[in-house]
């Protein structure tokens, strides 16, 4: 194989891990070097692969594949055995260079780290430990790092991985089984779900362990997972109801959510063309709703049943159940305010710490929320009743275009 420069592996292997989405370090418990040693820090709130911090700062990592070889024929991957890509591979050592350099430059904050596999799962899954492992014991990194792991990887390599990563994931790529046994014929969904309930347990038990003054941390901002949306034909409530398994069968931080994109020598069981990017960006919102909002999955989407792309999912709710409005803003608990369009949490939380001071009127809304065009028609306040705005059957009509947000 003819050597490749430095430049050109890392220009390749940044470009292959464009794909995965599944990377946040919302989380993750505190790491620093004001002792006077060590390299980097992390902290709670902090955010990586250019995600946004709570505050609005955008934090990126240095976001990578190992390598982009692979021995496995995912159709729906760029970097599958039979495509005709150009491959690069870095060592672990090349990888725990970049990331030094990287971050005493400033360019980055962490590591989001995952491969392709190559001669198998433990030894890649083994290349992988390498890299962290010299990362944190070798230069006493404190930087925030993401690890993907591999489900079919030794359960003691996976849990080794755990040790010196701060968020894990393991992408179970597909919305259904029958999908992954078509598309990834070398991935065994059993296998995926198994190996990720072996993390949870390795979760659960750091945090339970009570034996030592300070337990070994594992995994300490959880574990996430993607599913790429529009590659197979599974509509939004199925893709749903897989992420409302997830969250509770093995207590995912995150499902993030990836459009399917059209890539080189596609097989014929593809798509030809991808999915509108806002049926992600209504996913990512309906998961929010289950998430922060008290939604329940059925409320959003049933199986087989397509999220409505001109609107997002907690207005075409409550257009749906106008017989639950208005709400009097005034005396509803926070789970019913929290229903009302245009109130996101934040806004539900001040308007319930102004309540105890105050009988609250439409222009404290305002203040509080933002905007009162989408929430005018769902409340009751001092000063306000939208008589017979509710039932309108123009409503959807008078209601200001959507900002895109995850927060309203």
């Amino acid at each position: 194989m003819v050597a490749i420069s430095l430049k050109r592996k890392l220009s390749i292997l940044a470009d292959a891990a464009k794909y995965d989405a599944s990377c946040a370090s919302s989380g993750t418990t505190s790491r620093d070097s004001r002792d006077g040693t060590g390299v980097g820090s992390s902290g709670p709130g902090m955010g990586i692969c250019h995600a946004y911090a709570p505050d609005g700062r955008c934090i990126s990592l240095l976001k990578i594949l190992l390598t982009n070889f692979c021995v496995y024929d995912c159709a729906y991957c760029v970097n599958r055995v039979s495509s005709n890509v150009e491959r690069a591979r870095f060592s672990p050592a090349e990888v725990v260079d970049l990331t030094l350099s990287f971050y005493k430059r400033n360019y980055i904050e962490g590591l989001f780290l995952s491969s392709g596999i190559i001669q198998s799962a433990d030894y890649t899954m083994g290349q992988l430990v390498q890299v962290v492992k010299t990362l944190r014991q070798v230069h006493d990194f404190r930087g925030y790092i993401h690890l993907k792991l591999i489900p079919e990887a030794s359960p003691e390599l996976v849990a080794e991985a755990a040790l010196y990563a701060d968020r894990v994931s393991i992408n179970i790529e597909l919305p259904k089984d029958d999908s992954l046994i078509r598309l990834a014929p070398e991935k065994d969904a059993v296998v995926i779900k198994k190996a990720m309930g072996k993390v949870r347990t390795g979760i659960v038990a750091a945090k339970d362990d009570k034996s030592r003054a300070r337990p070994p941390k594992f995994a300490p901002a959880g574990q996430s997972t993607q599913l790429i949306v529009g590659a197979d034909e599974a509509a939004d409530g199925d893709i749903l109801s897989r992420s409302e398994t997830l969250y509770g069968a093995y207590g995912l931080r995150r499902v993030y959510y990836s459009a399917f994109s059209p890539i080189p020598d596609a097989s014929a069981k593809l798509p030809l063309s991808k999915p509108p990017l806002l049926r992600e960006h209504r996913l990512y919102q309906a998961d929010w709703l289950m998430r922060f909002y008290g939604f329940t999955r059925a409320e959003i989407a049933a199986p087989g049943e397509m999220l409505a792309l001109d609107k997002d999912p907690k207005l075409a709710w409550a257009l749906a159940h106008r017989g639950d409005f208005p709400i009097d803003i005034n005396r509803a608990d926070r789970e019913r305010l929290l229903r009302v369009p245009g109130l996101g949490v934040r806004s539900v939380d001040r308007l319930l710490a102004l309540r105890r001071l105050k009988r609250l009127r439409l222009d404290d809304v305002k203040r509080l929320a933002g905007s009162l065009k989408k929430v005018q028609p769902f409340i009751l306040a001092d000063d306000w009743t939208p008589g017979a705005l509710t039932d309108a059957p123009d409503l959807p009509a008078r209601l200001p275009p959507e900002q895109l947000s995850l927060f309203g």
